[in-house]
Formats: structure tokens, C-alpha cells, sequence
């Protein structure tokens, strides 16, 4: 059934000319903010102008440009699960002109020991989600192609990292215990919710993205731990990390 989803044989009916019209060169770069404290933070902090909107029938999303380093950096919140932030990524790509992405969020732990204190680098990302099938063939993992760039920099930033293959879901409720149990023994340590549908979208149009993630919340053996989830969602750290990050690719 899998292998039905995906078609570049033939032309999309639907394109993004009916909405907005030809595309836009406005910015290279852009970030992909889950949090709203850290949007809010860099609206208040830094002089930021709005350069495009993305419209939608739930609420248009601005998207906006800020300078760092000399170097001009657009940002959008975007919405949780791999089929919106997939659709948003093109979206931002066709009306601003961004063709490298940094996204950056929190994530659950498969593996405690190798992810406190440290930054997670996917590898390689689970398809457990629906929107990756329609912009790559039929697979069980995809490889997040920035992994090894980004590695680089995070040790010329010497910020703490851990490198690893994850799980996409678009079922948080259906973490269950057995599906745990195969995505660690497959050597996953974390689980998140949008990479695989955007590292496939940016692979089939032709776009760059880095990814990393800060574990919040433990799928444990022993149970789910919440705690943390707030703090990892909302850490500043990481909007700082990825504006250099942004400045190097």
C-alpha cells in the first residue's frame, strides 16, 4: 500500500502558483521555530520585519526576516506533525525564496543515557508518519542529509551532541511499549513528530535542512516521564544554536 503514495511520473494537479502566484526571492535561510516563547522572545529582542504570510482557512501564519551577523534570517512558527510542518516548509520556500532550513525542537528519549546533557543530530529518521511516502519511495528509514554538516559545526561551537537514528510518529498516543521496544533495538534514540515528511519534502524539491532536537520527555522501560518536556520545549539555548548554525551553512 506504502508504495502507492509516492508518483513523479506524473504533474501535481494542485500547486502553490494557484495560491500565491510565482514564487518569491526574498531570503536564503530560514528557521523553523515549535516554540511560541521563542518566537515571541526574538520579536521582542531583535528588529524583525514581516516579509510574506502564509495563508490558511485555521489562521494566516507571518513569516518573518530578522538580521544576525550580517546575515538575513527568516523565521515562521510552524505547527506540530509531519504532514503541516512538511507543507509549511514549501510554502515558506516558494514565498520567501529559503532554500536551507534549520528546524529545531524538542523531542521524547529512547536512550536517557546517551541524550541528557546533550543535543540529539538525527542520522537517519523512522517513517512512521503518512506525508514522507508521497516525496520518496517506499522505505522504513530516510537519511537526514545534514547530519554530518551540522555535526561539524556543533564541534567548531564545541556544544555537547549525540548523533543517532529517530522515530517519526504522527500518533504521540500510540508510543506504545512494543513499538518502543523495535525502534530502540533498531538503535533509535529519540522520538519527535515531523522529520521524516520535511527531510523528504526538501529532498524531492530540492532544498537543504538541519535538524536538531533537545529530549524532553523519557519513554522509559519503567514508564513516561513529563517532567522535563517543558524546558526542552521552550530553551532559548537552542534558538541561539541554530542562528549560528544558520550563519555557517
Amino acid at each position: 500500500m506504502r508504495e502507492d503514495f509516492y508518483d513523479d511520473k506524473t504533474k501535481p494537479i494542485v500547486k502553490l502558483e494557484h495560491f500565491y502566484g510565482e514564487p518569491k526571492h526574498l531570503v536564503d535561510k530560514c528557521l523553523i521555530i515549535f516554540s511560541k516563547e521563542i518566537h515571541d522572545h526574538i520579536l521582542e529582542k531583535y528588529e524583525c520585519k514581516e516579509i510574506a504570510l502564509m495563508g490558511s482557512c485555521t489562521g494566516s501564519i507571518p513569516i518573518y526576516c530578522m538580521e544576525y551577523k550580517g546575515e538575513k534570517i527568516a523565521f515562521y512558527l510552524t505547527s506540530i506533525g509531519s504532514a503541516v510542518a512538511s507543507g509549511a516548509c514549501y510554502e515558506v520556500h516558494w514565498i520567501t525564496g529559503a532554500t536551507k532550513f534549520v528546524m529545531f525542537g524538542s523531542c521524547g528519549s529512547l536512550d536517557p543515557e546517551q541524550t541528557t546533557g546533550r543535543f540529539i543530530i538525527p542520522t537517519e529518521s523512522y517513517r512512521g508518519d503518512g506525508a514522507s511516502y508521497y516525496y520518496a519511495p517506499a522505505s522504513d528509514y530516510i537519511d537526514i542529509k545534514g547530519c554530518n554538516k551540522l555535526e561539524d559545526i556543533f564541534t567548531e561551537l564545541k556544544v555537547p551532541y549525540v548523533k543517532g537514528r529517530v522515530w517519526t510518529t504522527d500518533s504521540m498516543l500510540r508510543e506504545t511499549k512494543g513499538l518502543v521496544a523495535k525502534r530502540k533495538k533498531e538503535g533509535c534514540i529519540a522520538v519527535e513528530m515531523e522529520l521524516a515528511g520535511v527531510q523528504a519534502l526538501c529532498d524531492f524539491y530540492g532544498l537543504e535542512l538541519y535538524d536538531f532536537l533537545e529530549a524532553g520527555d523519557v519513554l522509559a522501560d519503567s514508564g513516561y516521564e513529563v517532567e522535563a518536556l517543558p524546558a526542552a520545549n521552550h530553551d532559548l539555548g537552542k534558538f541561539y544554536i541554530a542562528l549560528d548554525i544558520a550563519v555557517r551553512i
